[in-house]
C-alpha cells in the first residue's frame, strides 16, 4: 500500500484547499467513527496520532482503501506549515501498478489542488471501487483477447510461404476467418437473455482452445477453420467486454474504458509481434505462435471467480428490439463500421505481406516496423477516448478516420522514412476515433438487444473488411502494388467522416438510460419488464463455486 508524506509550507488560501475535502482524482469526505473501527481492523499495525489532524476517506474513487490525514500549523511569517499523509489501495488488480506513480503524483498536488478536474491521464468521470475493479478485470481479458486477434494477421504471411500459396490466398482466409463473426452474433444474442459474464467468460476459454488449434494445422484451408472458430470466439469477448464496460463505467467515463481497453488489447497485439521473429527460426517456425495463448487460461480462471454480472443486466428493465425506435442511428453505425473496415482491414492486415514483398523487409524488420509505429497510438488512443468524452464523439470520429486513412493511402507509395513516418501518424489519427466509435455500438441501444445489435453491427463491419481485403487482394496481385488497392478503397473511409458530422448522434456524458429511454422504468412505455437472476448469472464454472 504506498505511503505518501509530505511537509510544505504556503500560504493561507492554499492551506485551506489542502485541509479541505479534495475533488480531482478521488472526492472526499469527513472521516467518520465507523472508517476508523473498518480501518483499525483491516490495518491494526497503524495507529496514527490524531491529536490536531484532520483525516478524510473517499467518497468516489477507484480505491479499495483510503486514508488522508492532514495538519496544519501557522509558522508566525504568514504562512503555514501542512503535514500530510495519504495512504491508499487502488482497486485495479494487476494494473494498479501501472497507475501508481502518476496517482502519487496527482495525490502529491499542492498548490494545483484547487481544481476539481481529474488530470489528464484519468478518466473525466471518476471511477468507484467496483467500476475500478471491473476495468481492471476487463483490462486482463482484453490483453488475452488482443493477442488471439492477431495471430493470424502477423503469421498468415509465413503459413502462405509453407503451404505455397499466393496473396490471393492469404485474402481469400482472411475474408474467409471473418465468417466466425456469425457465430459471435449468436453467442452475443445469447448474452441479452443469459448474461454477460457467463457468456463472456466461456467465450474467453473457447477463443483459446481455437487458437492453439492452429498450431496443428497441415493445410492453409485446415487453419483458416480454426481461425475461423478462434475469431469468432474473440469477437465475442471483444463485444461483451464493451458492453460491460458501458454498463459499468460512468456516463463520462465509458469512451475512456474502451480506450484503455483497447490499448491493452493491443498490448496483446504487440505481444504477437514480439514473437514473430520466431518464424524466422524455420519454415515452421510460425506455429509457436499460436500456442501461447495456454498462458491465459490460469488467467482465466482467476477472473472468472471475482467478475460481478453486469449491474444494468441484474438491474430490471423492459424488453426491447434493435429496431424499434432505433432504426435510424443502427443504419448509420452500421454503414460507417462496414466503410471504415473495408479501408482499415487491409490497410492492416496486408501491411506485412506489403512490407515483405514490395519492400524487402524481414519478419525481425517488420517487428520492428510495427513497434515503432503503432506503440506511440496507446497515447492516441487515451487521448481520444479523453476528448471523446469531454469534447464529444462526432468530430474526433470525423477527424480521426478520415485523416488516418489519407495519410495511410499516401504511405503505401512512399520508402525509407516516410513510409515509416506516414504509418505512424496514419496510426496515430486511426487511434483517436476507435473509443468513440467503440463507445457508440453500446451507447445506443437498450439493455434488452444492446449485445444483440453489436453482434450485428459487428457483421456489418466484418462484411466491409472482408469486401476490402478481397478487393485488395485482387488488385494487388493484377498490378503488384497494394497501394492502388487502399487509394481505390479511400473514398470509402471518407464516407464515415460526412455520417459522423451529419447523421451521428451525440452520447457524450449522457447516462444510458437517457439515450435509451426503454431502460428507465421510472418514465412510461411499453413492453415487458425483465430482470436477471443474479444468483445464476454469476455462476462460473457453470454449477461451480465462486
Amino acid at each position: 500500500m504506498p505511503n505518501l508524506a509530505q511537509t510544505v509550507v504556503v500560504d493561507d488560501a492554499t492551506a485551506s484547499t489542502l485541509t479541505a475535502p479534495r475533488s480531482d482524482i478521488v472526492t472526499e469526505r469527513p472521516w467518520t467513527a465507523a472508517d476508523d473501527a473498518a480501518w483499525r481492523e483491516r490495518h491494526p499495525d497503524d495507529d496514527p496520532a490524531t491529536e490536531g489532524w484532520t483525516s478524510f476517506a473517499v467518497e468516489r474513487g477507484p480505491m479499495l482503501a483510503y486514508r488522508r490525514d492532514v495538519r496544519s500549523t501557522p509558522a508566525g511569517d504568514g504562512t503555514v506549515r501542512v503535514e500530510e499523509r495519504t495512504r491508499y489501495q487502488l482497486a485495479l488488480g494487476v494494473w494498479s501498478g501501472a497507475v501508481v506513480w502518476p496517482t502519487n503524483r496527482a495525490l502529491r498536488r499542492t498548490v494545483s489542488r484547487q481544481t476539481t478536474y481529474a488530470p489528464v491521464w484519468a478518466p473525466p468521470d471518476g471511477l468507484d471501487a467496483r467500476s475500478g475493479r471491473v476495468l481492471g478485470l476487463l483490462l486482463t481479458l482484453a490483453l488475452v483477447a488482443g493477442y488471439m486477434g492477431t495471430v493470424l494477421t502477423q503469421t498468415i504471411t509465413f503459413a502462405a510461404d509453407e503451404f505455397g500459396r499466393d496473396t490471393t490466398a492469404q485474402g481469400n482466409v482472411l475474408a474467409a476467418v471473418r465468417v466466425g463473426v456469425l457465430g459471435s452474433l449468436a453467442i452475443v444474442a445469447l448474452a441479452d437473455r443469459k448474461g454477460r459474464r457467463r457468456l463472456l467468460l466461456w467465450s474467453v476459454a473457447l477463443a483459446i482452445a481455437a487458437t492453439v488449434a492452429g498450431a496443428f494445422a497441415p493445410s492453409m484451408e485446415v487453419l483458416g477453420v480454426s481461425q475461423t472458430l478462434a475469431r469468432g470466439f474473440q469477437t465475442a469477448v471483444t463485444l461483451l467486454l464493451a458492453v460491460v464496460a458501458a454498463e459499468e463505467m460512468p456516463k463520462g467515463a465509458r469512451a475512456y474504458a474502451i480506450s484503455v481497453m483497447t490499448m491493452t488489447g493491443a498490448l496483446g497485439a504487440g505481444m504477437a509481434v514480439w514473437a514473430l521473429p520466431l518464424a524466422d527460426v524455420g519454415e515452421r517456425g510460425w506455429r509457436i505462435i499460436y500456442l501461447v495463448p495456454v498462458l491465459g487460461l490460469p488467467v482465466l480462471r482467476r477472473v472468472g471467480r471475482t467478475l460481478p454480472e453486469s449491474q444494468r443486466f441484474v438491474r430490471p428493465h423492459r424488453q426491447a428490439t434493435v429496431m424499434r425506435g432505433h432504426a435510424r442511428r443502427f443504419w448509420a453505425i452500421g454503414a460507417a463500421l462496414f466503410c471504415a473496415s473495408a479501408f482499415g482491414a487491409p490497410s492492416s492486415q496486408l501491411l506485412n505481406d506489403f512490407l515483405k514483398d514490395e519492400r524487402g523487409f524481414s519478419a525481425a524488420r517488420i517487428a520492428l516496423f510495427t513497434l515503432v509505429t503503432s506503440t506511440p497510438a496507446g497515447l492516441a488512443l487515451v487521448a481520444g477516448g479523453r476528448l471523446a468524452d469531454t469534447r464529444g464523439r462526432r468530430v474526433v470520429v470525423a477527424v480521426g478516420v478520415a485523416g488516418g486513412a489519407v495519410v495511410a493511402a499516401w504511405g503505401f507509395t512512399t520508402h525509407g522514412w516516410p513510409l515509416w513516418a506516414a504509418n505512424l501518424v496514419a496510426t496515430m489519427l486511426g487511434a483517436l476515433a476507435v473509443p468513440a466509435m467503440g463507445a457508440y455500438g453500446p451507447e445506443l441501444f437498450p439493455t434488452a438487444a444492446r449485445a444483440k445489435a453489436n453482434g450485428i453491427l459487428q457483421v456489418m463491419s466484418v462484411a466491409g473488411s472482408a469486401i476490402g481485403l478481397v478487393v485488395a487482394g485482387h488488385v494487388t496481385d493484377r498490378t503488384g502494388e497494394l497501394a492502388d488497392a487502399m487509394l481505390l478503397l479511400l473514398p470509402l473511409a471518407l464516407i464515415v467522416a460526412v455520417l459522423a458530422l451529419t447523421v451521428f448522434p451525440e452520447t457524450a456524458r449522457r447516462q444510458l438510460e437517457e439515450i435509451n429511454p426503454e431502460d428507465d422504468l421510472t418514465r412510461p412505455g411499453e413492453g415487458e419488464v425483465i430482470a436477471a437472476d443474479p444468483a445464476t448469472a454469476d455462476l462460473w464454472p457453470p454449477d461451480g463455486p465462486r
